[in-house]
């Protein structure tokens, strides 16, 4: 009955696969916008920018991985050099990301009431 708790539960897990799986799709999008590149110049600033973060992402998998902060501190700077650049030069774009918030709402009221729901003993069936 006295069950010793292991220091990283089930749920940290979660969230640090679920990270490094955003960070690397985030470094695949962006690495290949880059690489696109080369035939369809960027404008400088969206170069420069997108360049930094794909040196922070690809770093990030050594000195943020222990680090809960850092990784999603890297993910949002990534993911701002993609969609701020863009709202700023054509804002209607700005309605169909605000429309993207109410899944979003959803998913992470989903994933606050997952980390919420106890870990307890479950009563088992049977003998």
């Amino acid at each position: 009955m006295n069950a010793q708790m292991s220091p990283a539960s089930p749920w940290s897990k979660v969230e640090l696969v679920t990270s490094i799986t955003l960070i690397a799709c985030l470094l695949a999008f962006i690495g290949s916008r880059l690489v696109f590149a080369l035939w369809w110049p960027l404008h400088p600033v969206d170069f420069i920018i997108s360049t930094i973060a794909v040196i922070l992402l690809i770093v990030s998998f050594w000195f943020a991985a222990p680090r809960r902060s850092w990784r999603i501190a890297v993910i949002a700077y990534a993911s701002a050099t993609q969609l701020v650049p863009m709202v700023i030069r054509e804002p209607v774009l700005l309605l169909p990301l605000l429309g993207a918030l109410i899944p979003l709402a959803i998913l992470f009221g989903c994933l606050w009431a997952l980390s919420k729901k106890g870990g307890g003993n479950h009563p088992q069936h049977g003998s």
